[in-house]
């Protein structure tokens, strides 16, 4: 079974991959970058500090930890356990993917880029939805920046599944630790 799907995934990505022109290259490897998404972690800060002044530490500590978490577990764990190449480092597929610019990293299960923006696309939508609604698009954000991951050859589509239910995971297991903190040890704290 995990052959097959495994089958499934490259056949997927080398689909996925081959979609891709020249005048694009530059701006997904741009999209792939954080420096890029600056603008909306700024415009984030200020939409989270605005409707909830008091309360914004714990949302971006909240959104730190998700990262933390997301990426350690991917990065520091699943990759060097699981050894999976890059599609870009896997010499079956030389010459027949697309790859711009650099690979990266020897493994790639799962994408840590995928677990960092479904991380905070969950964790915000957690802790904020009912002050700032419409943060549900961050899915879309995240599932953008992930996108960018097979166009450019570096990832294979059960990398970025992967990676993003990892970074889910951590959003909900810090959201609800952080719920646990301010109701069980400031509240005693306080009394």
């Amino acid at each position: 079974m995990i052959e097959q799907l495994s089958i499934w995934d490259e056949q997927l990505f080398l689909w996925l991959n081959s979609f891709h022109t020249d005048w694009l290259d530059p701006i997904v490897f741009q999209l792939t970058k954080t420096v890029t998404w600056l603008p909306l972690f700024l415009f984030l800060i200020y939409k989270i500090y605005r409707y909830d002044p008091k309360n914004s530490w714990w949302v971006f500590g909240g959104v730190a930890l998700t990262i933390l978490f997301a990426d350690q577990v991917t990065s520091s764990f699943m990759k060097p356990f699981f050894e999976r190449l890059r599609p870009c480092h896997d010499a079956r597929w030389e010459g027949l993917i697309h790859n711009y610019e650099r690979c990266g990293g020897l493994y790639g299960f799962a994408s840590s880029h995928a677990a960092n923006t479904f991380g905070m696309a969950t964790f915000l939508n957690l802790k904020m939805r009912k002050k700032v609604p419409y943060f549900g698009w961050l899915f879309l954000y995240a599932a953008l920046v992930s996108y960018t991951r097979i166009y450019l050859g570096v990832h294979y589509p059960l990398d970025l599944l992967v990676g993003a239910l990892i970074g889910m995971a951590s959003a909900y297991l810090v959201w609800f630790l952080i719920v646990y903190v301010k109701r069980e040890v400031v509240k005693k704290i306080l009394r």
